[in-house]
């Protein structure tokens, strides 16, 4: 960039040089506003979760009718809350707080799912999501992570269901491998790819000006590696 740019106060960068070359510092330290902002993903995740639950009952069973498992390409709705809230707050752990949020108040508005079950699923598929960015020591903040982050959720998902309500089902069976495949491709499509395109038109907005992951996204740069 040719024009000398000054940090905006609250944001983690500074500006080197003549050219006024925007620099991103990492912190892995949580601060007020990153947990107000995870937890405000949080709550929206949770009201989105639980009327998407009310409104796919029907197309659920309508692609199950068509190919048994087919129905997992609608799971990517329910696991876009941790790689959203990772990708913006980029603090470890906020995938799972994030999700586990999303999993407590989407039992709370009454959920059809047991809330034990729910908090359970929400912890797996967070922890999923956070370890595709801790095998990276949260330095890559890119597409390709935030889709594979949305395929790890997508496989914490299949997981459990499998683990505690399709035992009976053969994990390598037709049903398994196709609910496997969907349950992934949704993931990256929805929590993966969608998600990223959503954070980048927040960001250029400037509304996430006070984050590390605001700053990139100013600078015309659509990907960004921290080092």
């Amino acid at each position: 960039m040719n024009q000398q740019q000054t940090p905006t106060k609250g944001t983690e960068g500074r500006t080197d040089g003549a050219q006024g070359t925007i620099r991103i510092h990492h912190s892995n330290r949580w601060r007020v506003v990153d947990i107000a902002v995870a937890s405000v993903i949080g709550v929206a995740s949770a009201v989105i979760y639980w009327v998407v639950a009310i409104v796919t009952t029907v197309p659920w069973s309508l692609l199950d009718g068509i190919i048994p498992g087919l129905a997992g390409i609608l799971n990517g709705l329910y696991l876009f809350a941790a790689p959203l809230a990772i990708v913006i707050v980029r603090r470890p752990g906020a995938a799972i707080y994030a999700e586990v949020v999303a999993a407590v108040l989407e039992s709370l508005l009454g959920s059809q799912w047991v809330p034990v079950e729910v908090f359970l699923i929400g912890l797996l598929q967070g922890a999923m999501a956070e370890l595709v960015f801790a095998l990276c020591r949260y330095r890559r903040w890119n597409l390709p992570t935030v889709t594979l982050s949305g395929m790890a959720a997508g496989f914490g998902c299949w997981l459990y269901t499998f683990c505690t309500h399709l035992q009976a089902i053969s994990l390598a069976g037709p049903y398994g491998l196709v609910y496997l495949v969907t349950t992934m491709i949704s993931g990256a499509l929805l929590a993966g790819v969608l998600v990223w395109y959503l954070y980048l038109a927040i960001a250029r907005t400037g509304a996430l000006d006070r984050f590390e992951s605001g700053r990139l996204p100013r600078a015309d740069k659509e990907e960004g590696t921290v080092e």
